[in-house]
């Protein structure tokens, strides 16, 4: 009986043991990933950050955009966060809100978008996995606007394409139509009718996290670090990995398939002309004011479990990205219009925010600076963590299998997991425990050497401050509204998703042995 006594305890000693060495290699910032960005975010520069942005407009890029069209503008999940940015830069910069059209399956319920010239752009609840239905909303015909010239042609048409299911947290292949359904069919879907109509460009939104490598994260003892613990992401499409089971997750899987459609459309006929295509990469995660389900969710949330404070990635701020989709639309007018610079039609681009990228910690302790203390970021451990991970993940796939499995009848006592701890998988891991640094050189380049010419100014830093900045101006009220709209499993980036799911669990089981879960976090 005490020799049983002593390999229990001695069992969980190790236990306890290799948990603390893990998560000591994993909690590291890598010396490759170290010279990117040496040095961290100091309480005075957030505060002079900050205060220059105080009496800033709601948009950062005023005068910075692409000059005016006067084309007729398709942007299917222009309701949402990342394509409401791109209707209010086209009416930013005097493009006519009647030849704007919007296709998402919810209404918009920014309050940017429900105000001013964007109540004027015509919206059609549409969901992109139905072929007939997109093609009926390409096909309507477009209202007169003061902008119609007698006796000339009708304007031009373009796509841009940001509507996706973002199922960050399954690899399993069996799952991947889950993520297909949307992005690879609904891609092909909008493509389709886009060329019936007669578009002449179509920008899709791919992801810069289809290069990224899954890794293995339990090391052994004479492990230093994961094989692929910094990763630098460039437009090279030889770097994005060959197998399905190296992509980090179906999500990744699915956006590469559909940038290859995209891609592969360049120069096809399109109407009586020809469609010129091109594809954004934007960087780990886009955030912004808006109803951003990263940055702008941990505002809301206020308490954040996290165990990630020390990893270093490259993040875009929602101006930035949108800025750079309307540098490609551009770059490819100019094609169309006869110009000499390199045809740098059907490819794709990687972009992040300007100067070095930041560590998750950076934007914890900024975020808690500017909340005056009410956003914290209690720190659990790692390993830990993905134990749990590989737990959930177990338990989803196994009641997925047997759902479609003659023994189905089974999966009725397995009750479907709910809230947000179904984003706390595996491959949330693999993306968010890497060093991930975007080089956007090639995007940065001037037109004439083949890039896009995009000068997203806006720094991480700048970001951050800004969502905290517009978050204090509407009580959060806005952001809750906005997150309210998107509960889905497939809606936005999960991390911070994965990390409230966290929480719920702590509070339960907190509350269920009489426990304030607040001192449990706080430990």
């Amino acid at each position: 009986m005490v020799a049983t006594i002593w390999l229990v305890v001695s069992g969980l000693l190790l236990v306890v043991l290799y948990i603390r060495v893990n998560d000591a290699k994993l909690g590291r910032i890598a010396p490759e990933a170290a010279a990117f960005s040496p040095k961290r975010w100091a309480p005075e520069e957030v505060r002079h950050a900050a205060d220059e942005l105080a009496s800033s407009s709601a948009s950062l890029l005023n005068g910075q955009l692409p000059p005016k069209t006067g084309r007729r503008y398709i942007i299917t999940g222009g309701a949402g966060f990342l394509g409401g940015w791109m209707v209010l830069h086209l009416l930013q910069r005097g493009e006519d809100p009647r030849r704007i059209r919007v296709l998402d399956i919810r209404r918009p319920i920014r309050q940017d978008l429900l105000e001013g010239a964007a109540t004027e752009v015509d919206f059609i609840q549409v969901d992109v996995s139905d072929a007939k239905a997109i093609q009926a909303a390409l096909d309507k015909p477009w209202p007169p606007s003061q902008s119609d010239v007698p006796g000339e042609p009708e304007p031009e048409i373009t796509v841009f394409h940001t509507a996706a299911t973002i199922r960050f947290f399954e690899r399993h292949p069996s799952l991947l139509h889950l993520s297909e359904k949307v992005n690879l069919r609904g891609t092909q879907n909008v493509l389709d009718a886009a060329r019936r109509v007669g578009a002449s460009l179509f920008i899709s939104t791919s992801s810069g996290s289809i290069s990224v490598h899954s890794n293995r994260f339990f090391l052994w003892p004479w492990e230093k670090e994961p094989k692929y613990f910094t990763q630098v992401v460039n437009d090279d499409d030889t770097i994005v990995p060959k197998q399905h089971e190296d992509f980090f997750s179906n999500y990744a899987v699915s956006k590469w398939s559909a940038e290859r459609v995209v891609r592969a459309a360049d120069k096809t006929p399109s109407g009586k002309s020809v469609l010129r295509t091109g594809c954004i990469r934007p960087g780990n995660g886009i955030y912004g004011p808006g109803g951003d389900l990263l940055v702008g969710m941990y505002l809301v949330k206020k308490t954040n479990p996290t165990w990630i404070p020390n990893i270093l990635q490259s993040f875009i701020y929602v101006e930035n990205c949108s800025l750079a989709h309307l540098c490609y639309e551009a770059r490819l007018i100019d094609l169309q219009k006869g110009g000499r610079n390199p045809d740098i039609g059907g490819q794709a681009f990687c972009v992040a925010d300007a100067g070095p990228p930041a560590t998750y910690g950076d934007v914890y302790n900024a975020l808690t600076q500017l909340s005056n203390g009410a956003c914290v970021f209690p720190r659990l451990s790692c390993s830990t963590m993905l134990a749990l991970a590989h737990l959930v993940e177990g338990y989803d796939l196994l009641r997925h299998l047997l759902v479609r499995s003659p023994l189905a009848v089974l999966a009725k006592v397995m009750p479907r997991l709910s809230g947000d701890i179904i984003f706390l998988q595996p491959s949330m891991f693999a993306l968010t425990l890497i060093h991930l640094v975007f080089d956007d050189s090639r995007a940065r380049s001037p037109p004439e050497k083949g890039g896009l010419g995009y000068d997203g100014k806006i720094t991480t830093l700048e970001g951050v401050c800004k969502v905290a900045l517009e978050h204090q101006k509407g009580d959060g009220k806005g952001w809750e509204r906005v997150v309210a709209g998107h509960k889905e499993e497939g809606h936005g980036f999960g991390l911070a998703r994965a990390e409230k799911g966290v929480e719920e669990v702590i509070e339960k089981v907190a509350n269920g042995v009489g426990v304030d879960p607040k001192k449990v976090l706080s430990s």
